[in-house]
């Protein structure tokens, strides 16, 4: 797991590599941003109550909270909106260190499409049932969010980069009989996800990683160059 992570940082050597980290972080910031702007405007533009003071608290609070979510969904945001982009990324890190591999199947990009929205959708939902945690639960919540986020990202990433060597049968039979490595990676991928500017890497290292664990646990690894 140790070597892998280190292989994935490796990855950043790559030209291409980088310019998709800038592509999907500057998209998903934009989208955030938006997002965030509408939600800002709407919360002070709209009087709720007849009172100002209350209004004024409302306000602040919906402000904490819109905040409060962008930075714990962001990393979710920028996986989605990076999927589109990070499968040249695996094409390099498998034709670096696994040249042996033959060519990859052919997805298409609805499938890429249908994978990446029903993965946002998913993380909302789950971040969002788990935000009182979050909020009222100090250390508690820290167990939650890598627990959680660690599942759910492992999963994706495992997902995204084993379907272009197998399909989705295959893929979730491999992952539910070896869940712990893709489950660590995972965590550590939404450990590094919390880290500010560390996470802006993510996508592409997170990518790569999962290429190593993959070929790791179909014995590829020790052969990776």
């Amino acid at each position: 797991m140790i070597r892998a992570l280190f292989l994935a940082f490796g990855q950043l050597s790559d030209p291409r590599s980088r310019r998709v980290v800038w592509v999907a972080v500057l998209s998903a910031a934009v989208a955030y941003a938006a997002l965030a702007g509408v939600v800002w405007g709407v919360l002070f533009q709209t009087p709720l109550t007849d009172y100002a003071w209350v209004d004024s608290v409302i306000d602040l609070l919906g402000g904490l909270v819109v905040l409060l979510l962008a930075w714990l969904l962001f990393p979710a945001t920028v996986g989605a909106v990076s999927s589109f982009f990070l499968d040249e990324v695996v094409a390099r890190v498998e034709a670096r260190h696994y040249p042996q591999l033959p060519p990859p199947r052919d997805n298409g990009w609805l499938g890429e499409l249908g994978t990446a929205l029903r993965f946002l959708a998913l993380v909302l939902a789950v971040n969002i049932v788990a935000l009182p945690i979050y909020i009222a639960a100090p250390g508690l919540n820290l167990v939650v969010f890598y627990t959680v986020n660690g599942y759910l990202l492992g999963r994706e990433y495992f997902e995204m980069v084993a379907h272009r060597r197998m399909d989705r049968g295959e893929a979730r039979a491999l992952r539910r009989a070896r869940p712990l490595k893709p489950f660590l990676a995972g965590v550590i991928i939404a450990f590094l996800s919390s880290i500010p500017f560390v996470n802006l890497l993510v996508p592409v290292v997170a990518s790569a990683f999962m290429v190593h664990v993959l070929q790791s646990m179909t014995g590829h690894l020790r052969r990776a160059g």
